[in-house]
């Protein structure tokens, strides 16, 4: 028999299994409602096509690599709108930024950059200057 002093104990370590599970199934139109923007730009973020995209939201199997990029865009969501207004995430993609030589957010992510982004994340983070 369990003694109370045990119960905590037992919270812990099945709060800690849970953290490891698989998380539940991404929904494409969740995470593209999370960020706020319209299926092109989506599928620009995403490098997918708007068809490919507009039949992940209908109910077709989301590919392997399109899964991923789905995963870590959702992750990317989550951090950004820590540090963006999630009202102002879609013109941020969209407006040039100073930080990344003038490009825009968006076309640092389709020329594979999507580091540069993380590290600005970090830095705005930890206030330390770049």
């Amino acid at each position: 028999m369990a003694t109370n002093k045990e119960k905590p104990v037992a919270r812990k370590i099945a709060a800690r299994a849970n953290a490891f599970r698989p998380a539940q199934p991404l929904s494409v139109s969740t995470v593209r409602g999370r960020l706020g923007l319209s299926r092109k730009m989506f599928s620009r973020l995403a490098g997918f096509s708007e068809r490919a995209i507009a039949d992940w939201e209908g109910g077709k199997p989301v590919s392997e690599p399109g899964l991923r990029r789905i995963k870590e865009l959702d992750r990317f969501s989550e951090r950004l709108s820590e540090i963006v207004a999630s009202d102002a995430i879609p013109a941020w993609f969209d407006t040039p930024n100073e930080a990344f030589d003038g490009l825009k957010p968006l076309e640092v992510i389709e020329r594979g950059e999507i580091d540069r982004l993380w590290n600005m994340i970090f830095y705005l983070e930890s206030g330390v200057a770049s």
